[in-house]
């Protein structure tokens, strides 16, 4: 029993051996095949294309470089730069296969179930690449602006394919995928090199109301980030419960947001101030009542 078991396994190793070297004589046999003169002069022929195709390549990204910035904003550049690059790939890959002799529809039927099966599996991904090509040529969005998209605020410092990266103002990294800023309400403070700022004021309803619009219009010019061009403007806005509601707006660039804003509620205050005009607020009145004696009767016993 034991010498038949010895006898099987040695059968098997030896098939497998033969196996082994049919196979790897086969492969030596394609090896010497393919080293020929002929596919040596087409590996020289393809090596030199390779040279050229990357002198025009450079040629391409230096000339993409030399655009101004204003009539091709950093980001789309990028993109640009990154899509040539790939493109000159897959022009290199199919003329190297072509110049040997591989079969090109095979291989294009097997990259198009391939996409097939890649796109099923990463349709998130896809989405957000198509979301991106969307955002870069709309031009809304741009490294440096102040944006807000859902609950989240902050300045953009990358914008690409798949997903836009802020810091918030609290130094956080925020990574937003392209498809929610396409499906969600963009705000970009810095679109434009102007903004408007609205402060409500309340004041009392003892004050004349002209002298308190006079007032108030001499709020902005103690501001110097306030601009004098759209003018600011002084408005009331309604009669409140407890005061008469009034607005300053004002303008300003985007970059002096937070200097104006506490600019112009101390140049509010001092004006009122210098004009003895109240700002009411809500006041609360607590009256103690002393119990009343309570009148009881004695029993004599």
């Amino acid at each position: 029993m034991g010498e038949k078991k010895s006898t099987i396994g040695e059968a098997a190793s030896n098939a497998a051996n033969e196996v082994l070297l049919s196979k790897t004589s086969s492969f030596m046999k394609w090896i010497k095949g393919f080293i020929t003169w002929e596919n040596l002069f087409k590996f020289l022929g393809v090596l030199l294309i390779l040279f050229i195709i990357w002198i025009v390549f450079r040629i391409i990204i230096k000339a993409i470089k030399k655009v101004p910035s204003s009539k091709l904003p950093a980001q789309r550049s990028a993109v640009i730069v990154k899509l040539i690059k790939y493109l000159s790939y897959v022009v290199i890959v199919f003329y190297i296969l072509s110049v040997f002799g591989i079969n090109l529809s095979a291989i294009w039927g097997a990259a198009g179930i391939a996409g097939v099966a890649i796109g099923f599996a990463a349709q998130t991904s896809v989405s957000n690449l198509i979301s991106g090509l969307f955002v870069l040529t709309e031009g809304s969005i741009h490294v440096g602006d102040t944006i807000i998209v859902g609950d989240v605020t902050g300045i953009v410092d990358e914008v690409k394919l798949l997903s836009i990266r802020v810091h918030t103002y609290d130094n956080q990294m925020v990574r937003i995928p392209n498809s929610t800023v396409i499906s969600s309400n963009l705000t970009n403070n810095s679109y434009h090199n102007k903004r408007r700022l609205t402060l409500k004021v309340g004041i009392d309803y003892s004050t004349d109301m002209k002298k308190a619009l006079e007032t108030l219009k001499k709020a902005p010019a103690l501001c110097p980030t306030v601009l004098n061009e759209p003018a600011p403007l002084v408005w009331f806005d309604g009669f409140d419960a407890s005061s008469i509601s009034m607005t300053v707006a004002v303008w300003f660039k985007p970059a002096d947001f937070l200097q104006t804003k506490n600019d112009l509620y101390i140049a509010i205050k001092k004006v009122l101030d210098e004009a003895k005009i109240s700002i009411p607020f809500n006041q609360l009145d607590v009256q103690i009542k002393q119990p009343e004696a309570k009148k009881g009767t004695s029993r004599a016993k």
